[in-house]
């Protein structure tokens, strides 16, 4: 595939964190900028953030650009479905998760040399998937039809045709649900280059 685009979901109101989540410090950066990093260096045309009214982005010079989206809902579902209609006719579209800050910047261009015809390519580690995914457009009309607090899980694990790229790194698996995890994430590696983007 070659005309992607990257959805970053950050709409959820973080009731278990306590506090304004997506915006809390880690390292140099708010937690949702190191998603954002992470989804800029994949092999996407655009970012796309899908996030609540209200919440900072900052400005983010360089390609790929950002586009934000603004919904106020917190229904997974339904930000999922707006990222993937911003998504337009791109051929895939990656789906990264605001609170997971250390995905491995490499493994979104694995998935996209894997993918092939498939309908979705996600990591894998120590036999559990992981993110980000990405979805082929095939897979758009469904996302459609999603509704509540799901994402496309559901769609997933009832397919054959999706490829499981093996990933050494279990911080495919890791989002920050509490402060004691963001303390956590402090001390996970990350595969991601110094000169990563960031705000302007």
């Amino acid at each position: 595939m070659s005309d992607l685009v990257a959805v970053v979901l950050a709409g959820g109101r973080a009731t278990r964190f306590g506090s304004d989540k997506l915006s809390a410090m880690l390292g140099d950066a708010p937690l949702l900028f190191h998603a954002i990093r992470a989804a800029r260096a994949a092999p996407v045309a655009k970012v796309i953030v899908v996030a609540r009214p209200g919440l900072a982005i900052g400005e983010w010079a360089g390609a790929p650009p950002v586009e934000v989206v603004r919904l106020d809902s917190t229904a997974l579902s339904e930000t999922l479905k707006a990222g993937i209609a911003a998504a337009g006719s791109a051929e895939g579209a990656f789906v990264f998760l605001g609170d997971m800050p250390r995905i491995p910047h490499a493994v979104a261009g694995r998935l996209a040399r894997a993918i092939g015809p498939a309908y979705a390519a996600m990591p894998r580690h120590a036999g559990r998937p992981g993110h980000p995914v990405l979805l082929s457009a095939r897979a758009f009309p469904e996302i459609a039809t999603l509704t509540g607090d799901e994402g496309a899980g559901r769609l997933l694990r009832r397919r054959a045709d999706i490829v499981l790229e093996d990933c050494d790194d279990p911080a495919i698996h890791f989002d920050v649900d509490s402060p004691e995890d963001l303390a956590s994430a402090r001390n996970l590696a990350r595969d991601a280059p110094s000169s990563a983007s960031g705000p302007g």
